[in-house]
């Protein structure tokens, strides 16, 4: 009799699995994950994993359903205005023919499409969405969503507060494994400014993986960046008995099928027997053998937080398992090899240095070698030498009994019928009908200016801001908020909403849509979408409506077509950030060794400092955005506010003479 997928047979949360390719997936079904998540050739917020096409997804979806096992398909990438169609009429395809239980997104755009589509199972948002202070969840629960996965970066305090705060109609999902980024999710912009490659579309290049040091010449430039991986493993038991919470994620859609088996099996076993001493031990081991990178249970405990951030350690991903050796030939050419500290078996995949060293490639083993054994590294056409003394890790391992159970269960895959090749669905989307003013030049400080003033002003909310703000101009401000509100943030935070209230402030100015919430709705108050609600299509924009923003700002990320694009198709004003520090990231976090409003720079020459705003550290660049050429375009597109950003740089770091452009002359990828 064939299991229905809702959920675990108890009511304990669900193990939810990665993955990037076939084989992942059907690892997942043999560790007896209770739901797999994944992303399409399309649309993923990880692009570089294998990912599935639908015809390949439909009959693995049918074999999960008859397993008892959920699928959940990623649509988590920030949609630009050409992609919406697409993206459309690949919802309605999926929708009809794969069938999963869930969608992931991060677009507001997309819970559109879906509503559009009718599709019928869940809608999950995404922790790009970056939803994480407890207000914020009657906005989602608004939107109709039914799940919101919790930023990494959350204490147990502080998930416990989302969880209270949680409407009836809504579920949580917590990150309980594997790779952690630097930057807080959904705030991170770091591999786009570089060139273009965007973490909020899936093509992060990962630039704080780098090595940084005082200068590009530093003899001993360091990993400042860099974070180890999460491991809740012993505290599995306490997340699994918050009610709220239905959702156990592993992270790892580039991992292949030897991580998920074992990190499945070790959180299933974690789950079911919280009180069993052996049972923790074997997880633990099997954790050990998932193959990831050293691990941490991060900030998860209030009361003792982990660094996650350590240069002292490495942070790369697999297990060490030699170091390069340079000998001699007999005939006197070089050769490369390494002794494994581990017995290698043919099918498993090595990483020899890091992604940033030139010599960096990875390599399939084709034979057996014995544990302190001998490996010689094939030559590689294009590379040059591997460097004596690099680390050489295990990435991926290919062991018989594993692949047998994933062969038997490919055999297994029902046949299904044939996709439709193409869907007639047609988005739409309401044009805006008000006629469009000359824009007007808003210019943000963290205190009133003082003498002569041109345009709007615009205040940072803070106490420091509103004591600035002399009482008679305080209705004109436009008042920022921050963007990112940690639980403990909202009470101080909601205190300053309602003194600027009290002095007849208007204006403000979200951080993200989720802080929609913190306001009355009665229309007494005139609420826009600022720049970082990475918003980037007119199906956005109609969300932020239903939460009551007359105006929306577009994504810094969009180039010049697309940004004009957004502005001529939103049915909001649009306003544009033209000038000014734009951070390539905002973070939880800031490695000892790393003093803020100090720069380092990457061997690429990459030069940037950390900031402190409350609890948070804002990674900026030494370029500033600078779009102020093309306020004409911008203009004739109908671009109703353009933006000033006065944030200055150090003391004593002088201004790059080349500023940036973001994307402007670039495609998004």
């Amino acid at each position: 009799m064939k299991k229905e997928p809702n959920a675990p047979a108890s009511a304990l949360p669900e193990i939810l699995a990665p993955a990037g390719d076939a084989a992942s997936f059907l690892a997942a079904v043999a560790a007896g994950a209770d739901a797999v998540y994944l992303g399409l050739k399309h649309f993923s917020a990880r692009m570089e994993a294998e990912n599935f096409s639908l015809t390949e997804l439909a009959g693995l979806a049918e074999l999960a359903r008859g397993q008892g096992m959920r699928t959940y398909v990623t649509l988590n990438s920030l949609l630009k205005p050409g992609d919406v169609d697409a993206a459309g009429r690949l919802l309605d395809r999926l929708a009809r023919d794969v069938r999963p239980e869930a969608i992931i997104v991060q677009d507001a755009g997309a819970v559109n499409l879906a509503r559009q589509t009718g599709f019928q199972g869940e809608l999950h948002l995404s922790t790009l969405s970056n939803l994480g202070h407890p207000a914020g969840f009657a906005a989602a629960a608004r939107l109709g969503v039914q799940r919101v996965v919790l930023p990494r970066e959350l204490d147990m305090d502080e998930i416990k507060a989302c969880a209270e705060a949680c409407p009836a109609s809504l579920s949580l999902e917590v990150f309980i494994h594997g790779a952690l980024c630097y930057c807080i999710s959904g705030r991170c912009w770091w591999s786009s400014f570089f060139g273009g490659k965007s973490g909020l579309r899936g093509r992060c290049v990962q630039p704080c993986r780098r090595l940084y040091g005082r200068s590009a010449k530093d003899v001993a430039p360091r990993r400042l960046f860099s974070c180890q991986d999460l491991s809740l493993d012993v505290l599995t038991k306490i997340l699994a008995g918050i009610p709220q919470i239905k959702g156990l994620k592993i992270e790892g859609r580039k991992k292949g099928p030897h991580y998920v088996f074992y990190t499945v099996k070790a959180y299933r076993m974690l789950r079911d027997n919280p009180g069993d001493p052996e049972v923790r031990k074997t997880a633990q081991d099997l954790l050990l053998q998932a193959l990831g990178r050293p691990a941490t249970h991060g900030p998860i405990l209030p009361q003792k937080p982990h660094s996650v951030v350590r240069p002292d350690t490495s942070t790369a991903s697999g297990l060490l398992v030699g170091k390069v050796r340079k000998e001699t030939s007999k005939n006197g050419k070089p050769v490369y090899a390494f002794s494994p500290k581990e017995k290698l078996l043919p099918g498993d995949l090595l990483r020899i240095g890091f992604e940033d060293d030139a010599a960096h490639r990875t390599l399939r083993v084709t034979k057996s070698a014995p544990k302190r054994g001998r490996y010689v590294i094939p030559p590689e056409k294009g590379l040059p030498a591997p460097n004596p003394g690099a680390d050489i890790f295990l990435v991926d391992r290919r062991e018989p009994e594993l692949m047998r159970l994933i062969s038997s269960l490919r055999s297994r895959i029902p046949a299904v019928p044939s996709v439709s090749e193409a869907s007639s669905f047609a988005p739409a989307f309401r044009r805006r009908t008000e006629s469009r003013e000359r824009a007007a030049v808003v210019h943000i400080h963290d205190s009133f200016p003082r003498g002569k003033r041109e345009g709007i002003v615009g205040l940072i909310l803070s106490g420091k801001a509103l004591d600035t703000a002399p009482r008679t101009r305080a209705g004109d401000v436009w008042w920022w908020l921050p963007p990112v509100i940690w639980p403990k943030d909202e009470a101080r935070t909601v205190r300053l909403i309602e003194e600027a209230l009290k002095r007849n402030g208007r204006t403000f100015v979200l951080g993200s849509p989720w802080q929609a919430a913190m306001f009355p709705d009665d229309g007494s108050v005139n609420l826009i979408a600022g720049p970082y609600c990475n918003l980037s299509n007119a199906l956005a924009v109609e969300e932020m409506a239903e939460l009551g923003c007359s105006g929306v700002f577009a994504s810094v990320e969009l180039p010049k077509e697309e940004m004009l694009q957004f502005i001529k198709q939103s049915p909001l004003p649009a306003g544009v950030v033209i000038h000014g520090l734009w951070p390539l990231g905002i973070s939880r976090r800031l490695a000892e060794e790393l003093s803020p409003e100090t720069p380092v720079s990457s061997p690429k020459g990459e030069l940037c400092f950390a900031r402190k705003k409350g609890e948070n550290y804002w990674i900026y660049p030494d370029r500033i955005l600078d779009l102020t050429a093309f306020q004409s375009e911008l203009r004739q597109a109908g671009a109703t506010w353009l933006v000033h950003l006065h944030e200055p740089l150090p003391k004593g770091l002088a201004k790059n003479a080349r500023p940036s452009t973001f994307n402007w002359n670039l495609r998004l990828l």
